[in-house]
């Protein structure tokens, strides 16, 4: 079984991702700038099933960001963003968070229409101005666990 383990900036919350995401975003709202303060977020789309919280405690904060209410999970003690909910049965997990932060590449940019204009999106990744018809851009696999989770 895959087993990715990350936790937060101080230490305090550790969790483990125990599949690989559905789907990997960037993402450039500028809620997620404001949040992260940097240009975008690399959310790791998974199903809450798939992720254990080790050791520690997390917060929460509810708000509106651009396209829907959400809920952010963060660490009390230092404040790292950990994972968000922005649909009830799944989590994006912080992929900097994890202890490998290399280990998952974005596999497409959304909400680019509001992304810095100084980063330029050149190479593979496929970039949506706003966000993208998941039938046709995700695996069969991980739209069968995606079924699975909303059924």
């Amino acid at each position: 079984m895959t087993n990715y383990q990350g936790g937060c900036a101080c230490g305090a919350v550790r969790y483990k991702m125990k599949a690989r995401p559905l789907i990997v975003h960037a993402r450039h709202c500028t809620d997620c700038q404001r949040l992260t303060g940097g240009p975008f977020v690399i959310n790791a789309w998974i199903e809450k099933s798939q992720v254990e919280l080790l050791s520690g405690q997390l917060a929460s904060h509810k708000f509106k960001d651009e396209v829907q209410d959400n809920c952010v999970h963060f660490c009390p003690e230092c404040g790292t963003h950990v994972w968000t909910e922005y649909m009830p049965g799944f989590w994006f997990v912080r992929v900097c968070t994890l202890d490998e932060q290399k280990a998952f590449t974005p596999d497409l940019h959304i909400f680019t229409r509001s992304k810095q204009p100084w980063l330029e999106l050149a190479g593979d990744i496929p970039v949506y101005e706003v966000y993208y018809d998941r039938e046709e851009v995700w695996p069969d696999e991980s739209l069968a666990r995606f079924r699975a989770v909303e059924a």
